[in-house]
């Protein structure tokens, strides 16, 4: 049986998408900066039209990962 709430790895329909210009908000870096992330790979994104857009849990991910503990 498949049920519309079930969450698949294509599964896009709850995903919070950001601008560039919020996710440099949110990082508190230059848009560049994120422009840099988008097409070096690092930071994965959606290109609508001319613009980008990336997933809010895409963006937790990558602070999630580049963490830097200097304990």
């Amino acid at each position: 049986m498949h049920t519309m709430a079930e969450n698949t790895p294509g599964d896009m329909s709850e995903a919070r998408f950001l601008t560039i210009a919020e996710v440099a908000s949110k990082m508190r870096v230059s848009k560049m900066t994120v422009y840099r992330l988008v097409h070096g790979g690092e930071l994965p994104a959606v290109r609508v039209g001319r613009s980008f857009r990336v997933t809010e849990d895409d963006v937790n991910e990558y602070l999630r990962k580049s963490f830097y503990n200097a304990g």
